[in-house]
């Protein structure tokens, strides 16, 4: 099945409509490789659907993140960016332009959950998140 198929049977199994505002901005964000920011999809999307608002789209991609169609890329600091690849790969953000790349560490894949938060708490999600120097950046200085 590919994506955009994908995505429309996780909208459904949710109750979502499947609206022409919900494909545009689920295909911007997936033809990205920069994690865009909402403003960022927005802008893409607009160029096909002049009358969207940026609440709309916002809107949407927290309703994508909601139905596991998308995820948010935690930050520190920095405006709320989007990933649609919600399999398992890690993250690291250049401090310096902001960039976040994506790379996948198998051993991450199964980190073990502390045995002081088991039983206490439910873990929904577990991430790995670096901070940088990217290599872009590097040869600048």
């Amino acid at each position: 099945m590919d994506v955009m198929q994908d995505f429309v049977v996780k909208c459904r199994d949710a109750g979502l409509k499947v609206t022409p505002q919900r494909l545009a901005v689920y295909k911007a964000l997936m033809d990205s490789v920069e994690h865009p920011s909402a403003d960022m999809v927005y802008r893409k999307v607009r160029q096909t659907l002049p009358s969207i608002s940026l609440d709309t789209v916002n809107r949407a991609l927290l309703t994508f993140v909601d139905i596991d169609a998308a995820v948010i890329v935690e930050g520190s600091g920095d405006v709320r960016r989007f990933d649609g690849t919600t399999g398992g790969h890690q993250h690291f953000k250049c401090v310096k332009c902001r960039r976040i790349i994506d790379f996948h560490y198998a051993p991450f894949d199964d980190i073990k959950v502390p045995r002081a938060l088991c039983g206490r708490f439910k873990i929904l999600r577990k991430t790995v998140y670096f901070e940088g120097i990217c290599d872009l950046c590097m040869e600048k200085i």
